[in-house]
């Protein structure tokens, strides 16, 4: 390939956005980077610290201090620290929302994740990548489901990952998520003008990834591999 590709991938929580990503950059060959679990891995710092992920200067103030290095098998590491199951607690869950609304740890995130997309051809998802991290991203894609289709999806990942949850308490955090991410000050959840919006409440995994790769093929003219 004589160019390298972005595909930006927005929506909501628990939408499904990391798990068909994950596959897409694997039939392509792309490179696939979880901003999610960049947030993530930078909540869990700020809770290792004993300070309050609400709490914006205190959370800020540690950014010098944190590293995240992000693996093609999807280990997550933070300061050295293997978090890659840590980082999908509740406890994180809960505050991850508030850690990606400050603005100065978005752009230290951002300025990571650009360079990661200069060097190669990524499938990145996010909140905002298709609007503020890659606005010129190749494809654009708003991937939507209903709150109780995503609280389902979350609730049953989490039980698969043996992580103690109840499922009325994963839809008050989507909930709570849903409002933080799209009233923050500094690049809130919304589509971009020029995304695709895809709503995936009635399609399986499998047939999430086909409607994303036919839409890459669509606006790239790429030829999609057989999987």
């Amino acid at each position: 390939m004589d160019k390298h590709i972005s595909v930006a991938i927005d929506g909501p929580a628990a939408a499904g956005k990391s798990t068909v990503a994950k596959r897409v950059a694997k039939i392509l060959n792309f490179t696939y980077i979880d901003t999610g679990a960049m947030y993530r891995a930078f909540t869990w710092a700020v809770m290792e610290k004993g300070l309050d992920p609400q709490d914006e200067k205190a959370s800020c103030s540690i950014i010098p201090e944190v590293s995240i290095d992000m693996f093609e098998d999807g280990t997550v590491v933070c300061n050295g620290v293997d978090v890659t199951r840590a980082i999908r607690e509740p406890r994180v869950s809960s505050n991850v929302s508030y850690i990606a609304s400050y603005k100065d740890i978005r752009l230290a995130m951002v300025d990571l994740q650009r360079a990661m997309a200069a060097s190669k051809s990524v499938v990145m998802d996010g909140r905002d990548i298709g609007t503020y991290v890659l606005p010129n991203a190749e494809v654009k894609i708003f991937q939507i489901a209903s709150v109780e289709c995503r609280a389902k999806r979350r609730y049953d990942e989490n039980v698969s990952k043996g992580i103690p949850t109840s499922f009325e308490d994963v839809v008050a955090d989507v909930e709570k998520r849903d409002y933080i991410d799209s009233h923050r000050a500094f690049a809130p959840l919304k589509p971009a003008e020029d995304s695709v919006e895809l709503d995936t409440s009635p399609l399986n995994i499998e047939e999430v990834v086909d409607a994303i790769l036919a839409i890459i093929h669509e606006k790239t003219g790429i030829e999609i591999p057989c999987h």
